[in-house]
């Protein structure tokens, strides 16, 4: 399974983003979740959001309320809608996808990582 993330950027605080992440490959797995972890320098890699094939969601607390994750089962793709961005946000973020093949064994993918900055 091959990840390819979009979006990212720089934004003032209060501000928009949207990252998208693409799966491709991998036709004998089934993708189960996808999601966006951050990463902040030093620190390990953090849930922001995750959503399951079924819509399943769940969020960061600190991003609940101003960021929505969304799917696209069909095109395996996973969206996530920041608004109200605060400096806080300001991170390295990654997609993830968790897959299953047909024997039930599980595999974890990792995307390239996208800047977002936020300043004032």
């Amino acid at each position: 399974v091959q990840l390819q993330a979009s979006g990212g950027g720089l934004v003032q605080p209060a501000g928009s983003l949207r990252l998208s992440c693409a799966a491709s490959g991998g036709s004998t797995f089934s993708i189960v979740r996808m999601g966006w972890y951050r990463q902040f320098p030093g620190n390990q890699r953090e849930l922001v959001a995750s959503i399951t094939s079924t819509g399943s969601t769940n969020y960061a607390d600190s991003v609940k309320g101003r960021f929505t994750i969304s799917r696209d089962n069909a095109k395996n793709q996973v969206d996530l809608q920041m608004n109200s961005l605060k400096p806080e946000d300001t991170a390295v973020y990654y997609c993830h996808v968790g897959a299953k093949d047909f024997l039930g064994a599980e595999y974890a993918y990792w995307g390239q990582g996208t800047e977002v900055t936020v300043f004032s």
